[in-house]
């Protein structure tokens, strides 16, 4: 499985977990270095939800990940052909949990010039999901969870 060259994974990072630790170990397999990009607070916002951790938080912790060569704090919501080239990038890695639709607009280029790896999503572990629970730790304890 593994290609030349250098591989890029775009993430989050909030709440670190597992699921993220399976993304780079399987992304690290496509190539010889990992590049990770680190979405912005605002652009998390935009489309999800405010990250708990700050960005300076979620870079400190990717870049403790042994699977980690380098990490790009602030990387584009949408990946780019002329992305790829200014920064090296050979092959760029997602989980499988996009629809065609989410392909399209994130990596649309990336996709048609054959670039774009899709490897299995790391079900039952998932940021939300980490909220949930402490949320649910919090109401069983009774105390008021507020968002």
């Amino acid at each position: 499985m593994a290609e030349r060259g250098n591989v890029y994974v775009d993430m989050v990072g909030d709440l670190f977990h597992p699921g993220h630790v399976a993304l780079l170990r399987a992304a690290r397999d496509f190539g010889e270095r990992l590049m990770v990009g680190v979405l912005s607070d605002e652009v998390v916002a935009r489309y999800k939800r405010r990250p708990i951790m700050t960005l300076a938080e979620r870079v400190a912790v990717i870049e403790a990940c042994r699977y980690v060569d380098v990490v790009l704090p602030d990387a584009p919501y949408r990946v780019t052909s002329e992305f790829l080239d200014r920064h090296g990038i050979d092959v760029v890695v997602h989980g499988d949990d996009l629809t065609a639709d989410a392909v399209e607009e994130v990596f649309g280029p990336v996709a048609d010039a054959g670039k774009l790896r899709l490897v299995r999503y790391t079900a039952g572990v998932s940021t939300t999901e980490l909220i949930q629970r402490c949320r649910a730790t919090d109401a069983s304890r009774g105390r008021t969870v507020t968002s």
